[in-house]
């Protein structure tokens, strides 16, 4: 039991450390290509939006949970009480 605990703990951190370090994938949908074929057209790939790129999983929480961090803690400008003295 332990050991499968710390086997899931190491590939968690893993994927933690690749999506810190590469946080952008090729798209699986144009194979990182890009463009798609359809019959006799060729089109931008809806997912990536020709991009060839897409945002790991992983990278897209840790913004999330960043900006929703950001958003609780920090004060605004416009929350500040006016001092006398300003």
């Amino acid at each position: 039991m332990a050991l499968a605990s710390l086997l899931i703990l190491l590939t968690a951190a893993g994927y933690a450390l690749l999506c810190a370090v590469k946080p952008f994938a090729p798209c699986r949908k144009c194979s990182g290509i890009g463009v798609r074929t359809r019959r006799h057209t060729v089109t931008l790939c809806r997912r990536c939006h020709g991009h060839r790129a897409r945002l790991r999983i992983g990278r897209r929480l840790l913004n999330n949970s960043r900006s929703i961090h950001a958003a609780g803690t920090r004060p605004h400008a416009t929350d500040r009480k006016a001092t006398p003295w300003q």
